[in-house]
């Protein structure tokens, strides 16, 4: 399928963080853009505002006359349900229908592409990367699965010769992609409504891991079965950060190349887990022979991601982070960021799970990472794409946790919670609708101040 020959691009499920990009990407190319979700949003709104002209209601007498002609291309989420009405219409009729990673697939088949895999980290890094590049003046679109703060968007660029995706393990979707520079960040178990076990994910990236042929082209981290690049913090390795240290709420560190060592690289994101993540993007850059005075300056002024550990409000009395963390490895490492900055202060986490499935799949292990926070405030499940499961809710997941500081809380209640709690550090986390709230939790807690 050649992308040229395609005028008018139909998103089915267009508000969702990958679909948008998608979106504004055709957008920038001059196609017209169109298409359904479930429900506005931000991203909804920002999309309209662009010219995208956008419904909420499953009807195929919504659909723009435009877009019933031969040569639209539609593009369908896995979220949407196979009873959909406009789905089935486009079906019926014929057309060219795609998933986004099948689309992603024919973009980065035609573009020196480098691919972002992992359980975890693939957002940040892929922004980290995508900036780095788009600010030493390479020719890129880098298509991220987050709002960029530095853009205010989860598209960088509008380049036609150089792609930075996220390389989305879920239902196999990056196995469509074809990478000349790689990273795997992370081969946690994940999405085993998908998978079924661990060993079928683990086997899922060494897959992905072997389209990339000459393996000084993919970036590993040291723990990883599998060949490649080496990267690593306070450890040896290919590329090693080390010598790092805290100075003006930022990290300073070293950075070990094959070629020598970069020096006193700044870079403001906390924890150790977004460390590696740039050390993964500063890497790949490096590899590709961005000078190195470019990949610095752009680390230094890289802001972070919507929803990845976001200061909301940041006062001497008073501390508001918000967190798309929804596994317990991205919680541990949240934890440990918010440790690490304000240690012997009172922290109240906020977490709402994500899917009936890795609640249960993941139980005990939420558990124990959630416990580690001073107090705990838990909403109900967010089922997302899923139907409840017999036994599986937030009231059994609290049971299972040893802090005796917890509370299941309903979302009415829950402004007026965390407002009374006495804890000077709050963390909302979860990838649900939970993010929606910020804005209110966020007014209610500044009234305080």
């Amino acid at each position: 399928m050649n992308l040229n020959n395609i005028h008018n691009v139909y998103f089915i499920g267009i508000g969702g963080i990958g679909m948008s990009n998608l979106a504004r990407y055709f957008k920038t190319l001059g196609k017209q853009v169109s298409g359904y979700d479930k429900t506005p949003s931000s991203l909804t709104s920002e999309l309209i505002a662009s010219g995208i002209s956008i419904h909420f209601e499953d009807d195929v007498q919504l659909i723009p006359k435009d877009f019933l002609i031969s040569n639209t291309l539609v593009v369908v989420t896995p979220a949407v349900p196979k009873t959909h009405s406009e789905w089935n219409f486009f079906l019926e009729e014929g057309y060219e229908i795609k998933k986004r990673a099948e689309v992603l697939g024919l973009i980065t088949e035609n573009t020196f592409c480098f691919a972002v895999a992992g359980t975890h980290g693939k957002t940040t890094t892929s922004g980290i990367l995508g900036h780095i590049l788009n600010e030493s003046g390479a020719d890129v679109t880098a298509f991220i699965g987050g709002i960029v703060e530095n853009y205010n968007s989860n598209l960088i660029g509008n380049g036609k010769t150089i792609t930075v995706v996220e390389a989305d393990e879920f239902d196999r979707s990056f196995l469509h992609l074809h990478p000349n520079i790689a990273c795997i960040t992370s081969m946690d178990a994940d999405h085993l409504d998908i998978y079924g076990t661990s060993a079928a994910i683990e086997e899922s990236f060494v897959e992905f891991a072997s389209k990339i042929e000459d393996k000084s082209n993919l970036f590993i981290t040291k723990d990883l079965p599998l060949e490649g690049i080496t990267c690593a913090v306070n450890e040896d390795a290919v590329y090693k950060a080390f010598n790092v240290r805290v100075g003006n709420g930022s990290y300073v560190f070293d950075v070990q190349t094959p070629s020598g060592v970069m020096q006193d690289l700044h870079f403001g994101l906390p924890g150790k887990h977004n460390l590696m993540n740039a050390l993964m993007a500063i890497g790949m850059a490096n590899l590709y022979g961005t000078p190195q005075d470019a990949i610095a300056k752009a680390i230094a002024s890289f802001k972070g991601i919507k929803r990845r550990f976001s200061y909301q409000i940041k006062t001497d009395h008073k501390v508001y982070i918000d967190d798309y963390a929804h596994h317990p490895t991205e919680i541990n490492a949240v934890h440990q960021a918010v440790r690490e900055l304000y240690p012997n202060q009172k922290v109240l986490a906020i977490f709402q799970p994500h899917l009936f499935s890795r609640t249960h799949d993941f139980g005990d292990d939420f558990a124990k990472s959630l416990s580690a926070f001073d107090e705990i405030l838990l909403l109900d499940i967010y089922p997302a794409r899923e139907l409840p499961m017999p036994g599986i809710t937030s009231e059994w997941l609290l049971q299972k946790m040893t802090n005796e500081h917890k509370e299941l809380v309903e979302k009415k209640d829950l402004v007026q919670k965390i407002v009374n709690s006495d804890a000077t550090i709050i963390v909302t986390i979860g990838a649900g609708d939970l993010g929606e709230w910020v804005p209110t939790i966020k007014k209610a807690l500044n009234e305080t101040l």
